[in-house]
């Protein structure tokens, strides 16, 4: 009897071999399915809401002749399928709608206002991540093995408090101190470099503090690891250790949390805005919410939550990349 050895032969790709090809298609499915929740969710808000919106918008004087031409020139009169389907249109070809108070384009409304609040939101969080990342190490290595108590007891008592205090309290108390009291800043608009100072300290203290008690966390778990200690046994200087072996390791699931607070920091701005008197999106929400002009706050909704959605994605694919033990891209 004769022994045939089976040769290899080049076949068909398994699934299972494309490991980045099925987290590509599930990041996109997710994606696309929370967008047109999301687009859907923004369009019934003003079809939720008691009452006849530009009725609202336009007072309760308003003559009837000019509420129902509103309307009709706003599509309102029109079957809500109807209504959907061209909502829908509109977002494909970058038409928001009308404002009922100002009569401007929506989206000439969006573009005016974002680049303020995305230039308050990414100052903050990088703001956040440049003091996180170094209190984080220096408190996870001076705590190690149980050293420092009365230390590691005092920063993570003062990092919950601050924490826990909303941002637009630590912004109210910022403008009295150094806006009111010493002079030392400006306490609204965006017209001078200095201005940024108060509204993105009050927007990056909370997160610094979490993100920081994150890294420390993760540091101290990193430093016991074996090839940590590996490095130490190599007589590898300290620098080397800490910010070469240990840091690139630790940052994982700060950068995870990293990703959520940045986006939780472009919405946390409509309250600080408003504070600052920051001619952003929070600002122009708020003011459209009182004169009840919901084309606007459906456009400024939708621009948050697809930041949001965005954000959370580009943290998904960095995970993936930069950490090659990560189980992201088998789930």
């Amino acid at each position: 009897m004769s022994l045939t050895a089976e040769s290899p032969t080049a076949g068909p790709a398994v699934p299972g071999e494309r490991p980045w090809a099925r987290f590509a298609l599930r990041r996109l499915g997710r994606l696309l399915v929370s967008l047109w929740v999301l687009v859907t969710a923004s369009f019934a808000m003003i079809h939720l809401i008691p009452g006849d919106p530009v009725r609202g918008a336009l007072g309760p004087t308003a003559p009837v002749e000019l509420v129902e031409a509103r309307r009709h020139a706003l599509g309102l009169d029109d079957p809500l399928a109807t209504q959907y389907l061209h909502y829908l249109k509109g977002l494909f070809t970058g038409d928001l709608g009308t404002s009922i108070s100002s009569q401007l384009p929506v989206s000439d409304v969006v573009a005016q206002r974002l680049p303020a609040t995305l230039s308050l939101a990414v100052l903050a969080f990088l703001g956040a991540v440049l003091v996180a990342i170094p209190l984080g190490v220096v408190m996870g290595v001076l705590t190690r093995r149980g050293h420092g108590r009365r230390t590691e007891l005092a920063f993570t008592t003062t990092s919950v408090f601050v924490a826990t205090v909303p941002d637009f309290l630590i912004g109210v108390a910022l403008i009295y101190v150094f806006g009111i009291r010493l002079g030392w800043f400006p306490v609204a608009g965006d017209e001078t470099a200095s201005a940024y100072v108060l509204p993105v300290f009050s927007l990056a203290i909370g997160p610094a503090a979490i993100l920081a008690r994150i890294v420390r966390v993760e540091m101290v778990g990193v430093l016991e690891a074996d090839f940590v200690r590996t490095a130490r046994a190599k007589r590898l200087p300290a620098r080397t250790v800490y910010l070469g072996h240990a840091l690139p390791n630790a940052v994982t699931a700060a950068l995870t949390l990293g990703g959520l607070l940045l986006g939780a920091m472009v919405a946390g701005t409509v309250l600080v805005e408003n504070v600052f008197a920051w001619p952003g999106l929070g600002s122009t929400i708020v003011q459209s919410i009182l004169t009840k002009d919901y084309p606007v706050v459906q456009a400024i909704v939708l621009v948050y939550g697809v930041g949001v959605l965005v954000t959370n994605l580009v943290v998904d694919v960095a995970l993936a990349v930069l950490d090659p033990r990560s189980k992201i891209r088998e789930d």
